[in-house]
């Protein structure tokens, strides 16, 4: 059950929309269900004493407005509560009655007309569909006084949240102020009366984030912002210094002509101009050496930040596995990254990515204190992937982009947890969405280089692919087999720890070190995660076409310090073990 509250100055001018047609025929058999006094006058229904509705609509507007006008100068310029409540799909069809006591139960809780004050304000409501109800107060109390409204849509929200457990409707998740501002019904109808797929609203946000990804400075940000064909007005103090901006698509005007303006403020809370700049400071400090990571110089600049982005959203796995103002940072580093893969990844894959990082994007933000200066290493990987533009939908592009979807699926796992475990609801079911598209994107983007592993693995020489099996089978017990008792397909892992060995590492030590990075008990095929953590330590081709390399110099990266026993790095090139692998140490 969803609540929307606005404000408004017309009664009569509500009336007559809640009463009419509506703006696409959608209003039915209009009527009340409830009033404050239960004896209102109805348009849709009382037709004994003035058969015209629209002198019961008059009268109706006259006796809401009776103690506003009594009032005088004291009460309010937007004098009308405008609530609209809404079942969610699949609910069950209310009656009358039910819709009669959830307006009561609202009014009460909101403090519009507390049960038993004779004094309260007000109010109707009307219904014209099957699944809401408006409900219309105007903000005189009966002793002349205005009523107190402070919070009132959280106290709506939470008096839904009652009324769903108790009528066994479907419970929605309940929010904690820290949402972006939902497109109101008139940008709604706006938009499909253009044409537009979505709000003026969404797509503004959605190009103002992106604009932000990977950003160096204030100047960069707003010249993206108009290299993406938004329409940008700063506004300046007498100092020069920049006070804000505001943001217009290109065409969208007003019934005056002018441009529709939005503040950054009210796209998102955390997308006014002194957050963004605060990100910005924190985030653009220089990166320590130890945080650079060797890469193959012949791979493509996408597909090298790629590969170097997944580390380090491993590493942030990691961290929200842990607590406190260091793992909130990494959803806001996490965001901003799946911005930027959005917008530079192949035709093939955009669209879904695109719907996850606008899912994520309720998960960056709640009221834990993010610290920003933890999101450097996840702010340069999103300015490295923008920078280095586009990636292709195949070869050594399409490799990292499956192995970096790979990762970025396990952490929204980890974002959902660390939310549900902090009773963020809306947060947590909005990283489960997230990881949702980010799964179909990513068997889209491995389809190709896990199918030319998988024939690679059965044409392996019986004997080196029975070796390779026997270490899984000693190093995995219980995800080599499945429930059912049958072994699981592990063609694709067993090249790879062909191939790291054929470049000169050792395979039962660096698949320990694969299983070591993190736990594996989240991931929906194992067999894949550890096919991209080994290609990746042993800087493996990610597309199995191309050329592998003997091992490189040690990879440099930062250590993680968290609240576990353990910490990780990136290995070195391993020599062979000499020591038989059936006795190698314990794990972790």
């Amino acid at each position: 059950m969803v609540p929307d509250i606005g404000r408004g100055s017309r009664t009569h001018g509500l009336l007559v929309y809640l009463y009419g047609p509506g703006r696409r025929e959608e209003h039915t058999d209009a009527h009340l269900v409830g009033s404050w006094d239960g004896f209102a006058p109805d348009p849709g229904r009382d037709t004994g004493l003035d058969p015209d509705p629209k002198v019961t609509l008059a009268r109706l507007t006259a006796a809401l407005d009776l103690r506003v006008k009594q009032a005088g100068d004291r009460a309010p310029a937007k004098h009308v509560w405008h609530c609209s409540v809404r079942t969610a799909p699949g609910d069950r069809r209310l009656d009358d009655e039910e819709w009669n006591a959830v307006a009561q139960r609202i009014v009460h809780a909101t403090g519009i007309a507390p049960a038993g004050d004779p004094d309260g304000c007000r109010w109707i409501a009307v219904r014209h569909a099957e699944d809401h109800i408006h409900i219309v107060a105007t903000l005189v109390r009966g002793d002349l006084r205005n009523p107190r409204l402070n919070y009132d849509f959280n106290k709506a929200q939470a008096e839904c949240r009652h009324i769903e457990k108790e009528m066994g409707l479907r419970r929605l998740n309940a929010g904690d102020g820290t949402a972006a501002k939902n497109p109101s019904s008139a940008e709604k109808f706006k938009a499909e009366r253009t044409g537009r797929p979505e709000t003026s609203r969404e797509t503004l946000r959605e190009a103002v984030r992106q604009a932000l990804a990977g950003a160096d400075d204030e100047k960069e940000f707003f010249t993206r912002l108009r290299e993406a064909g938004l329409r940008v007005k700063v506004r300046y103090a007498p100092s020069g210094d920049a006070l804000g901006y505001n943001v217009a698509l290109s065409g969208d005007r007003n019934r005056h002509g002018e441009p529709v303006w939005y503040p950054g403020s009210k796209l998102a809370p955390d997308l006014s101009l002194p957050k963004i700049r605060q990100r910005l400071t924190d985030s653009i400090e220089q990166m320590p050496s130890s945080a650079v990571t060797n890469t193959r110089s012949d791979w493509s600049p996408p597909a090298r930040e790629r590969r170097s982005a997944t580390g380090i959203a491993e590493r942030a796995a990691v961290i929200l596995d842990g607590d406190g103002e260091a793992a909130a940072a990494q959803l806001v580093g996490i965001g901003e990254l799946l911005d930027a893969v959005a917008q530079t990844s192949p035709a093939a894959t955009r669209a879904e990515l695109a719907a996850a990082a606008r899912a994520f994007e309720r998960a960056t933000r709640s009221h834990i204190r993010a610290e920003c200066a933890e999101t450097r290493a996840l702010h340069s990987a999103a300015r490295g992937i923008v920078q280095a533009g586009g990636a292709l939908g195949r070869g050594e592009d399409g490799g990292t982009t499956a192995m970096l979807l790979s990762t970025l699926v396990l952490v929204t796992l980890a974002a959902a947890r660390w939310h549900s475990a902090r009773g963020h609801a809306q947060q947590a079911h909005a990283s489960r969405q997230a990881a949702e598209h980010l799964c179909t994107a990513y068997r889209q983007a491995a389809a190709t280089p896990m199918r030319a592993l998988h024939d690679q693995g059965r044409t392996l020489p019986e004997a080196q692919r029975r070796t390779h099996e026997d270490n899984l089978r000693a190093a995995l017990p219980e995800q080599y087999t499945r429930a059912d008792g049958i072994p699981t397909k592990t063609d694709a892992l067993v090249a790879t720890l062909a191939q790291a060995e054929q470049a000169g590492h050792a395979p039962e030590t660096l698949l320990q070190q694969a299983i070591d990075i993190r736990e594996l008990d989240t991931a929906a095929d194992v067999n894949d995660v550890l096919v991209w953590r080994l290609r990746r330590l042993a800087q493996l081709p990610a597309h199995p076409g191309e050329t592998a390399s003997r091992p490189q110099a040690a990879t440099r990266q930062p250590k993680i310090s968290t609240n576990r026993t353990s910490t990780w790095t990136a290995p070195t090139a391993t020599a062979r073990p000499t020591v038989d692998p059936r006795n190698r140490p314990p794990r972790r």
